[in-house]
């Protein structure tokens, strides 16, 4: 049995749990940022995202397929055995870029605030709290569900030992 199949879901699991982490880091930057008319760049604060790209040349069904590991034949009644495991079967994991939101900053009429242009506009980041709340449920709940698999995994691991 080679490492590199049984700790496959392990890799799956650690890239999700990698991604979310770098999801959550964005939401709670736009949380904070929320307000933040003024940067070092200049300009109001501009909203984060995370964008997650997957080579797109192994599909999910392939990948299991090449995972398989192979089952000697013991019997003539037995099915065959598989074909020769394919020692470059790797898993590719997507790639996570942080990226900023380029849409205009919303404006809002304050006069009294120190960073208001001529007409008594400000420009403020173009954020809405509720969305980025209810997007830091899902990537929590992603989070655990990826916590969820890799335990199963060890779990899955730790029976097979004791057989």
């Amino acid at each position: 049995m080679r490492a590199n199949t049984i700790f496959a879901s392990m890799r799956i699991s650690a890239a999700g749990l990698s991604v979310q982490r770098q999801r959550l880091n964005a939401i709670s930057s736009n949380i904070a940022n929320a307000e933040t008319t003024r940067t070092p760049e200049g300009g109001p604060y501009k909203k984060q995202f995370l964008s997650v790209v997957g080579d797109g040349s192994n599909k999910f069904d392939h990948a299991l397929e090449k995972i398989r590991l192979k089952v000697s034949k013991t019997n003539v009644g037995h099915r065959e055995p598989d074909p020769p495991y394919d020692d470059n079967c790797k898993i590719k994991l997507p790639v996570a870029e942080l990226k900023e939101d380029q849409t205009e900053p919303r404006m809002e009429y304050d006069p009294s605030h120190p960073d208001a242009d001529a007409n008594g506009y400000v420009k403020k980041p173009n954020i809405n709290l509720v969305t980025e709340m209810v997007d830091m449920i899902s990537a929590s709940r992603s989070y655990e569900a990826n916590v969820v698999a890799m335990n199963s995994a060890k779990g899955m691991f730790k029976d097979a030992l004791d057989i």
